[in-house]
């Protein structure tokens, strides 16, 4: 049996030169939990995601600012979570450049 493992998820975070890094924590069929460290990053202009999955994101430290198509800009900080269905097009338009922020996406497919 696998002992259990303690993540720290906002210490240990990748080096400042990264504006954005990812790490899967735990993946299953169906399902993959990552946590994400961004620093000033933003979507390229002009692209969207646009994925099959549902994604529920949750800050866990610093700032960010989603743009959802037809929906508008949603201001998330530490404790705020955005539950982006499926095929629901969204880009990050901002992450605090000052310090990290810390995301928790769980991805799960139908």
């Amino acid at each position: 049996m696998t002992p259990p493992t303690i993540t720290k998820l906002c210490q240990d975070l990748p080096p400042t030169d990264s504006n954005e890094a990812f790490e899967a924590l735990l993946e299953r069929p169906g399902l993959k939990l990552e946590r994400i460290v961004s620093r000033g990053h933003a979507t390229p202009p002009g692209e969207w995601y646009d994925q099959e999955q549902d994604e529920w994101v949750a800050v866990l430290a610093g700032a960010a600012r989603l743009r959802v198509e037809h929906h508008g800009s949603y201001e998330l900080g530490p404790g705020d979570s955005l539950l982006l269905p499926a095929r629901c097009r969204h880009r990050v338009d901002w992450t605090d450049p000052d310090q990290p922020t810390v995301w928790l996406a769980l991805h799960v497919w139908p």
